[in-house]
């Protein structure tokens, strides 16, 4: 049974494509009125409009989530607009594959920035108006507990938004707001399609993940409904792998 979102409000971050589109697509068909954001309009437009199409409640977010003075403005004015925020997904994120020598300061700076300070100032700016009962899911990764050469930046910053949905859990409980994370896996998004097509990768994943195969974006939707759903009052710090075993299998 898909849970009952009807009269929530919703804000995905980097929600233009992939599988931030998917968790909010899943929010929007629950009944919430979703907010899409990205910095980029005329990719926002088209993912609004094939949710619009479905005669979802579904609108465009348009932020630069690294202009600190610009994005307390903007949720400002989303919030006087909407009235509140009930949910919070924190999902917009960057990635860069470098060897260590390869990385400079500017570098890393930049993707904590992405990764790490913007969901943190996000949190600080959404939850004045969030009311208790309130939801924010920090889209982590299975990089967050786990590493592997060459993405020691991106590692670092997952490893450091797992930390701080614990930490955000004990200081936002007492206003009755849960703070989880979801650490998806291997999926075949469109950003991935190089490696997807990668027999080398499949082969890698068929022997590493308990599934065998690569994620569909679809299937990140479940886990997310649940933390932002009325069914997980009582879960809160929490890490949730959606990951087809790969955490779990060796």
């Amino acid at each position: 049974m898909t849970p009952d979102l009807t009269g929530k409000v919703a804000l995905v971050t980097g929600a233009g494509g992939g599988l931030g589109l998917e968790m909010a697509g899943a929010l929007a068909r629950a009944g919430a009125r979703v907010l899409l954001h990205g910095r980029d309009v005329a990719k926002l437009e088209p993912a609004v409009a094939g949710l619009a199409g479905e005669g979802l409640a579904a609108s465009a977010f348009v932020a630069d989530l690294d202009d600190e003075e610009g994005l307390a403005d903007a949720i400002a004015r989303l919030a006087e607009a909407c009235g509140r925020i009930d949910i919070l997904v924190n999902n917009a994120g960057a990635r860069d594959r470098r060897p260590l020598g390869e990385l400079d300061r500017a570098s890393v700076r930049a993707l904590l920035e992405t990764n790490l300070v913007a969901p943190f100032d996000l949190v600080r700016l959404v939850t004045p108006h969030m009311p208790a009962g309130g939801r924010i899911i920090n889209i982590t990764s299975i990089a967050g507990p786990i590493a592997r050469a060459g993405d020691a930046a991106y590692t670092a910053a997952k490893g450091g938004l797992e930390a701080l949905t614990r930490a955000l859990a004990a200081e936002l409980g007492p206003q009755g707001i849960t703070v989880n994370a979801v650490a998806p896996g291997y999926f075949a998004t469109e950003a991935n399609r190089a490696m997807v097509a990668d027999e080398g990768v499949a082969g890698h994943l068929a022997r590493r993940t308990s599934l065998g195969r690569w994620g569909e974006p679809s299937e990140i939707a479940g886990a997310v409904l649940f933390l932002a759903s009325a069914q997980a009052p009582y879960v809160t710090g929490q890490v949730i792998a959606v990951d087809g075993g790969y955490l779990a299998h060796f």
